[in-house]
């Protein structure tokens, strides 16, 4: 529920606004040639960072005239009238920066001016906070890096950390709200990554024209029935089609493939990652052997249609079965289950980007760089942040 005060903030930002809308007129900014030299010595950003903030006063100055007339003019005496300046800030390039904000009041008490209002807001200063840390700035190195201007304040790490919170937890709820009934997928990718003992288990969806959309995620302590059972539970609930059909690549979870053929059916294919199988199976053998394996395994894979793939796994599968039958017994389940883009005569520039949960690990890269600049995990909705 706002507040008194943000009601009248709000109203003068939508006054502000319309006024914007309707006015033709022009504001002009002038700059000494010498002033602009000295600003440029210290680089392009300085000068840019100067004329935006002498910019936003015009605009502001611009509203006083348009509200309480011009400086000196006559004006009955229960208008609007100029009030001196405040001690006031602006969000300049992610940063606040002091200003002083010129006044207004009537008898009734200070009136508020949009632009300061509008200038005010820190909807992109939240959003460059998150881009940075999501690249690995840390909260400690934020201020001194980003820093344009001596006295701009708001860059501290406790203050970071406080607007990165807000901008995370919007973001969660935009994506765990987002309608999806829009979508036509070809395929989903299901994959979890650890972190802090705790599963994230994650959808990722891949449209008809190659765009990549995570679609939802779900925490749990492991990827168990009950965790793989709710993620596509959530996405059916916020409407995602599973009559439509879709490749779903999971990294051989049973638990996970029970909860998709669950809401997807017949109308859902199930391709194990080619990936993940070579690795089962070669971490059956020392490092010495395990590559010469993997190698023949990728050998088979790419062979370009469905019998020659079988055929040279089935050859494998009965080397193995002399060597190490345990690594056999890896190789045989599920093994029909990594050839379904084989069966279905995907071409190979397409098999080759949905053969292996690969097209998830770039957005668990980043989670990673974000997460090793974490020194302090607290309970709650970090960990989903």
């Amino acid at each position: 529920m706002r507040r008194t005060y943000q009601i009248r903030e709000w109203k003068a930002i939508e006054k502000f606004r319309s006024h914007l809308s309707n006015d033709v007129g022009a504001v002009q900014m002038v700059l000494p040639l010498a002033e602009i030299a000295q600003l440029l010595r210290q680089g392009i950003s300085q000068l840019l960072h100067e004329a935006e903030k002498r910019l936003l006063l015009l605009i502001m100055e611009d509203e006083v005239v348009w509200l309480a007339g011009e400086r000196y003019a006559r004006r009955p005496a229960q208008e609007l009238r100029r009030w001196g300046r405040a001690p006031g800030s602006v969000v300049i390039q992610g940063q606040k920066i002091p200003v002083g904000r010129p006044r207004l009041r009537h008898r009734a008490g200070e009136v508020k001016l949009g632009s300061h209002g509008l200038f005010q807001q820190e909807e992109a200063m939240q959003r460059q906070i998150w881009e940075r840390i999501m690249r690995g700035l840390s909260m400690r190195g934020y201020g001194p890096v980003v820093r344009e201007c001596g006295g701009a304040f708001g860059v501290q790490k406790s203050a970071v950390s406080h607007r990165f919170v807000l901008a995370s937890t919007r973001r969660v709820q935009e994506l765990l709200k987002r309608d999806l009934s829009s979508l036509r997928l070809g395929a989903v990718v299901l994959d979890g990554v650890e972190c802090r003992t705790q599963h994230m288990l994650v959808a990722l969806g891949i449209d008809r024209t190659g765009r990549k959309i995570i679609l939802g995620l779900h925490q749990g302590a492991s990827e168990n029935q009950k965790v793989c059972d709710a993620l596509p539970a959530d996405l059916a609930g916020r409407g995602l089609d599973f009559q439509q059909p879709m490749l779903a690549v999971i990294d051989g979870s049973k638990a996970l493939r029970a909860a998709w053929r669950k809401y997807g059916g017949e109308c859902s294919f199930v391709e194990r990652c080619q990936v993940h199988k070579r690795r089962n199976v070669c971490g059956h053998f020392a490092a010495t052997n395990a590559g010469y394996w993997d190698r023949k395994l990728a050998l088979a894979y790419n062979q370009p249609d469905h019998p020659s793939a079988k055929t040279a796994l089935e050859r494998i599968l009965r080397e193995l079965m002399e060597v190490n039958p345990s690594a056999a017994r890896s190789l045989e389940e599920g093994l029909e289950e990594t050839l379904t883009l084989h069966r279905l005569n995907v071409p190979p520039e397409v098999r080759r980007t949905l053969r292996s949960a690969n097209p998830i690990e770039s957005a668990f890269s980043v989670v990673r760089v974000a997460c090793r600049n974490v020194k302090r995990w607290r309970p709650g909705d970090q960990l989903e942040r």
